[in-house]
């Protein structure tokens, strides 16, 4: 178990062991200038698909499928940024946000 209390392998930039980039499509990346944040993953229309917390390090990673999406950055003090990117399989796509 992690710090947080969960079974969810400790988020890092390094994608974990065991993940076959043959059959994924992976959106990730590292948010700067926050302390906790929420990463919020939103389809082409705008609809909530998942969320997740930044980790301590900022690294969030979401497992999507190929297409346009939205990641939505939560940050405290109201902070909220929008990144589009697109989601290839086979592909890592790599986000740096600063809030």
């Amino acid at each position: 178990m992690t710090a947080q209390g969960c079974g969810a392998p400790e988020q890092t930039v390094a994608l974990p062991a065991g993940i076959d980039l043959s059959n994924q499509a992976v959106i990730q990346g590292v948010v700067t200038g926050t302390g906790t944040a929420y990463a919020r993953l939103l389809d082409r229309t705008g609809e909530f698909t998942g969320e997740v917390v930044v980790s301590e390090d900022g690294v969030f990673r979401f497992f999507a499928a190929p297409g346009d999406w939205t990641v939505r950055i939560i940050a405290g003090g109201g902070v909220t940024r929008d990144v589009q990117v697109e989601a290839r399989l086979g592909e890592v796509a790599q986000l740096a946000v600063a809030v």
